[in-house]
């Protein structure tokens, strides 16, 4: 059933690379504990110990704020289709803004997306694979578009208005850092 291991190996990146969601977990010491559905090709394996994603303007920054107070985080994929699995990333994360110099760097490994907010690197700690055998078959039909056509309807200044609005605290009143 279950495996722990100190970090990917082959296999495990192929799972990962074939997978068209993923799940990230983010909490602070105290108030609501975050858990995100990402897709839309956000996903990049920088070596077995480290992994980036690119995270797109939403309603909230549920994320960035609890990295800020606790950089823990999980990420999660699991097998919807053919072979059960359940793969869990744990580690440290560090946000990264359009203001650090990493943030470029790292943007290159992504498509072309109106409405990029941040970019999280993880340093995994532990990685840990489970059975699946409980989750459902699903079949995948392809990308929503509506994030995206609403991020280039928006614009580089009104998404800024938008951060500016929705995005600078979490739903516990902490700062997102989206602007410091």
């Amino acid at each position: 059933m279950g495996k722990k291991r100190p970090e990917l190996n082959s296999q495990l990146k192929e799972f990962i690379t074939n997978q068209n969601i993923f799940f990230v977990g983010t909490a602070a010491d105290t108030g609501f504990v975050n858990v995100s559905p990402k897709g839309m090709s956000t996903f990049y394996i920088l070596n077995d110990k480290e992994v980036i994603w690119l995270n797109l303007t939403g309603s909230g920054n549920e994320s960035a704020a609890h990295v800020l107070k606790d950089p823990r985080m999980t990420i999660m994929f699991c097998s919807f289709e053919k072979n059960p699995l359940i793969l869990r990333l744990y580690g440290t994360a560090e946000t990264f803004h359009e203001r650090d110099a990493q943030f470029s760097e790292y943007l290159e490994h992504f498509e072309e997306t109106a409405g990029a907010r941040q970019i999280f690197k993880l340093s995994i700690e532990l990685v840990q694979t489970s059975c699946g055998f409980g989750v459902p078959f699903m079949e995948y039909k392809g990308e929503r578009d509506i994030l995206k056509l609403w991020a280039e309807q928006k614009g580089e200044e009104g998404i800024k208005e938008y951060w500016t609005e929705k995005n600078q605290e979490s739903l516990d009143g902490f700062d997102t850092g989206i602007f410091n």
